[in-house]
């Protein structure tokens, strides 16, 4: 048996080792035609459907799964208002402490991102191809019950922590006027801005969801570049954004109404626009193209 197992090994070595043409003409042997394969890109064919398949998932989990999952993405975002704080105060309001602000921004989307935790801009993108794919009234049907489930958790989630850091005086005095800080920053924006800041931000998202199957070892990296954009940039995040300014109601500096009239419509508008009307679209379009008629 042992002589057999060699031989049957000697033979794959060879076999490995055997010149074989490939389609320009060039001789590679088989382990040369596997490390081809390894290294190329994955088409836009292999990235939409991976991207479709994980939203198929998505749309298939039971309602308390979604809930807690997305309860958990809601409490983790809040390190996205924690963090450039906690940065601004230590370094000031200096150009080196907005740029660790926004480099801070990204912990949250780290975190929920690598935890396979329930994110409602990442589900804009990935609920919304298996729609696109095979548009029926029951995938759009369960398409807004995920979209509904996910965004009530991640809300929930925002405003514990942003209440927890507020009533339990979790921070300094510092830490305090930098989070109302960037709360006022935020707010004082119009709703037009408001809404189109959160187009370009739902837009880095959905490219950063679309990014991630091919990223390999570098997922971190591509995570902390683009999240950190929308930090550096001032651009409205529905959920990082609830946070800070969820934190700025329950320390008395806006109301409720204007947190849903002039920050959550808008921003909740302009990210399913940019991460699903627009990104999504465009990628289904350019795969469909592609296609045989």
């Amino acid at each position: 048996m042992e002589e057999k197992r060699r031989f049957r090994a000697s033979r794959q070595g060879i076999n490995a080792e055997r010149p074989e043409v490939d389609e320009d003409g060039l001789l590679l042997t088989k382990q040369e035609a596997h490390d081809v394969d390894e290294n190329r890109s994955p088409t836009p064919q292999v990235l939409h459907e991976t991207v479709r398949l994980e939203g198929e998932a998505e749309l298939a989990r039971t309602a308390p799964a979604l809930l807690w999952s997305a309860l958990a993405a809601g409490l983790s975002m809040g390190f996205s208002m924690l963090a450039p704080a906690l940065m601004m105060a230590r370094f000031g309001d200096t150009p080196a402490g907005w740029l660790l602000a926004g480099l801070g921004y990204s912990v949250g989307f780290l975190i929920v991102i690598l935890a396979r935790q329930q994110l409602f801009t990442e589900n804009t993108l990935t609920a919304v191809l298996p729609l696109m794919t095979h548009p029926r009234l029951e995938t759009l049907l369960r398409l807004l019950r995920l979209w509904g489930l996910v965004l009530a958790g991640n809300l929930v989630g925002a405003a514990l922590f942003a209440w927890g850091v507020r009533q339990l005086d979790l921070m300094d005095a510092t830490t305090h006027e930098a989070l109302i800080k960037i709360g006022h920053h935020l707010m004082d924006l119009t709703s037009w801005q408001m809404f189109s800041r959160a187009v370009v931000a739902g837009w880095l998202i959905a490219t950063l969801v679309w990014l991630l199957p091919g990223a390999d070892t570098s997922r971190v990296t591509m995570i902390i570049v683009i999240t950190s954009l929308i930090g550096l940039g001032g651009l409205a995040h529905i959920i990082a954004g609830a946070a800070e300014v969820l934190y700025l109601v329950f320390s008395g500096g806006a109301t409720m109404m204007e947190f849903v009239l002039h920050f959550a419509l808008p921003t909740l508008a302009g990210n399913v626009v940019g991460g699903s009307l627009i990104f999504a679209l465009i990628s289904h379009a350019q795969v469909r193209g592609d296609q045989p008629e």
